[in-house]
């Protein structure tokens, strides 16, 4: 069943898209082997950060369409990974206390678990959301 929520913004992801040669916006929207691809190589040399300009919109869409909305907000969940991972204030928010103790006592489980949530943050919402329902 598809189902179409709008759970991520274009905003934050043209936001992200400047700092896109690093591949920000496309983990955020739930591309994390191209962004990590992104990050080795600089947005594919700048070149593939120049087209994402015109993929947001449908990078958004896919977004919106593959994760479930709820009480949980992607957009918050991001920037508390991106500005406050290493302390794991992402992880409280999520209502993961223990990790979110570990992360922060251990700087995001020594730097392993903050890439590990890059990867899964937009899966780690996901479950939240489908749970509360």
């Amino acid at each position: 069943m598809s189902h179409t929520e709008n759970t991520h913004s274009k905003l934050i992801g043209y936001i992200l898209w400047i700092f896109g040669f690093m591949g920000a916006h496309r983990f955020y929207f739930g591309r994390p082997i191209s962004g990590t691809i992104y990050f080795f190589t600089l947005g594919l040399f700048l070149i593939g950060w120049i087209v994402d300009l015109f993929l947001i919109p449908g990078m958004d869409n896919d977004a919106d369409q593959k994760y479930k909305g709820g009480d949980k907000d992607y957009t918050i969940s991001w920037i508390l990974l991106t500005f406050l991972g290493f302390f794991g204030i992402h992880r409280f928010y999520l209502g993961k206390l223990f990790t979110g103790l570990i992360w922060l006592f251990t700087g995001g489980f020594f730097l392993l678990g903050w890439l590990y949530d890059l990867w899964t943050l937009n899966e780690q919402v996901d479950e939240i959301n489908k749970e509360a329902d």
